[in-house]
Parts: C-alpha cells; sequence; structure tokens
C-alpha cells in the first residue's frame, strides 16, 4: 500500500465545489483496508468532485500529529467548511455521508 494517494476527479471544476478528504490509516490493519474500500467507495458513489488522500500514519506520523490524529482509521472532511472528523472503519455509510454533507 502507498503511504499518500490522491483520487482527482475526472472533471474539473472550481476548487469551492470540490470535496476534499483525508484518510488517516495504520498500514495494512483490517480497519484500515476496510476503511479504504468504504471510502473509496462512497466517493465513486457521490456526484461532483472529490479528492481522497489516504495517508499511512505509520510512514507519515508528523502528518498524523500535525492533524491531531490519535486513533485510526479517520477521515477528517476538509472542505467545504467546516472541517469535520469521523473515526472507524467507515461501514455506517448513512453516516458518513451525513459526516460529508451529501443527500
Amino acid at each position: 500500500m502507498r503511504s499518500v494517494e490522491v483520487s482527482k476527479p475526472t472533471k474539473r471544476r472550481s476548487k469551492s465545489t470540490t470535496r476534499s478528504l483525508r484518510l488517516y490509516v495504520a498500514g495494512n490493519a483490517p480497519n484500515s483496508l476496510r476503511a479504504i474500500a468504504n471510502a473509496r467507495s462512497i466517493c465513486e458513489g457521490q456526484g461532483g468532485p472529490i479528492e481522497l488522500e489516504i495517508v499511512n500514519v505509520l510512514e507519515h506520523p508528523k502528518r498524523a500529529l500535525a492533524d491531531g490524529i490519535i486513533v485510526t482509521p479517520t477521515l477528517i472532511k476538509l472542505s467545504p467548511l467546516p472541517i469535520q472528523r469521523m473515526v472507524g472503519d467507515l461501514s455506517d455509510r448513512t453516516q458518513v455521508l451525513l459526516t460529508l454533507g451529501s443527500k
């Protein structure tokens, strides 16, 4: 698994409409792998551009520290504001969509 991965939208829109997410995981731990799969599935099912960055805290602990990550997996919605956080494997699709502000 690569430590940082960015999925960019195929259609470029203005920066204000792009949703930006960052998922912190711990290597190949089962919860981390589930969170990655769930995040990708949710992003693919949404309309509009979404950028998903995946950060492995085992390889980039300073990035996790900078964002105050103490538990993995943690998903952070960076934009649009307000910033939101979710902890867990993202298996509760309804709650993830509510956090992301999706319909």
